[in-house]
């Protein structure tokens, strides 16, 4: 069996892979449907597949792992995740791909589930940080590098799914090498009854409302980006190849930018910076608006964009962490992950419906108006905070 190392590095591979893989389906099957003349909220609602697969798997996840241990529920989510893939060039029908969607989200939610917990408990404080860092990059960097696979339609369709499924398979035997462990059971946890567990949500979300919008606005933009944009680009004169590139600089950008930003967020506070990020996606979005026929312009607002409002879902979960007490600390990171694939269920079917009611209407100001809300939110919420301390 492999060292700890060693392990740590395996299960950061399979980050990477499902992000690539989650990176890929979205504009891939965008485009192909689009082709096909699947209107726009079809298309959009099609795209929520993959996170309706990751919500209905989230309930269920935490006592298979205290039964089986992490390696299990990692092996069967990349199963899950590369027979999917390869079996999408089989049948060519909306309703076999959206199940197929939804298999690779409940596949992709094992994998992150699996992964994220036996890092986090198992790395030493000191690098603690370090490793969760490390974690979310290279997630950026797989989902960054999956939109390129679009290029592979220009040879043939069924080429960019089978190239991906033979890619997950491979890095998925890697964890064969890897010897079995078990999470540390929590009998407050295991004792605690479901409607204590509704009450801690509800009291939660009292609290820290304001920290679960930037997940879910995260959660919209990474799906009508790579769900979406790719059917308005296609719309406005881009190619698949053209689009393809610019799609990934958006990952790219917020890959740049996470640790600065978090770090710059443990100096001057978690408000002032999503504040910070959030005026300078709007600033970024607003010009994608005028200058959306230029390849150049587009390739540099987004990796902008992405170095701004990229890093959404971490200061999100840091801004939720400032807010709450510790003892609800958990109810909040489960919200922030429902928050976020809310907002990526909710995005390509509103975007969907966007380009379909406004023709005429760039689809950058549906991303504009969503950033202009949660400032607004963030401003009120510290308006609220100074009110009731006076």
């Amino acid at each position: 069996m492999v060292s700890t190392k060693m392990r740590f590095w395996i299960l950061i591979s399979l980050v990477t892979i499902s992000g690539f893989s989650q990176g890929m389906i979205l504009p891939l099957l965008a485009i192909i449907l689009e082709q096909n003349g699947v209107p726009s909220s079809v298309n959009g609602m099609h795209a929520t597949g993959l996170y309706i697969g990751v919500l209905l798997a989230s309930p269920f996840m935490e006592k298979p792992m205290q039964k089986f241990g992490f390696k299990p529920i990692i092996i069967v989510g990349g199963v899950l995740v590369f027979v999917s893939l390869a079996l999408f060039p089989v049948w060519d029908a909306l309703w076999f791909w959206f199940i197929l969607r939804v298999t690779i989200g409940i596949g992709d939610n094992m994998l992150h589930f699996g992964t994220q917990t036996w890092i986090t408990t198992t790395v030493i404080k000191e690098t603690r940080g370090r490793s969760i860092a490390l974690y979310g990059m290279f997630f950026g960097l797989g989902f960054a590098l999956g939109p390129l696979m679009t290029r592979l339609l220009a040879i043939h369709e069924a080429l960019p799914f089978l190239v991906s499924a033979v890619l997950s398979m491979l890095v998925w035997s890697l964890m064969l090498l890897v010897r079995n462990q078990w999470p540390q059971s929590d009998n407050t946890t295991t004792t605690m009854s479901t409607n204590s567990s509704f009450k801690r949500f509800i009291k939660t979300g009292k609290i820290a409302w304001v920290a679960l919008l930037a997940p879910m606005a995260y959660g919209v933009l990474e799906a009508t980006l790579h769900g979406i944009f790719p059917i308005y680009g296609l719309r406005i004169g881009h190619d698949v190849g053209t689009l393809s590139l610019i799609i990934p600089c958006f990952a790219a950008g917020s890959l740049i930018s996470q640790l600065p930003l978090g770090m710059l967020s443990d100096r001057i506070g978690r408000r002032k910076v999503l504040l910070l990020v959030l005026s300078g996606g709007v600033v970024c979005f607003l010009l994608a608006a005028y200058l959306e026929t230029s390849v150049v312009a587009l390739f540099i607002l987004f990796a902008f964009a992405g170095m701004f409002v990229g890093s959404l879902f971490s200061l999100g979960i840091s801004y939720m962490t400032d807010l709450l007490p510790t003892d609800l600390l958990p109810a909040g990171n489960i919200m922030c992950g429902v928050a976020f694939s809310l907002g990526s269920i909710g995005g390509p079917y509103i975007g969907g419906l966007f380009l379909q009611w406004f023709p005429g209407v760039s689809f950058f100001y549906i991303l504009v108006f969503l950033l202009l809300l949660i400032t607004v939110a963030i401003i009120f919420k510290q308006e609220q905070k100074a009110v009731a301390q006076a």
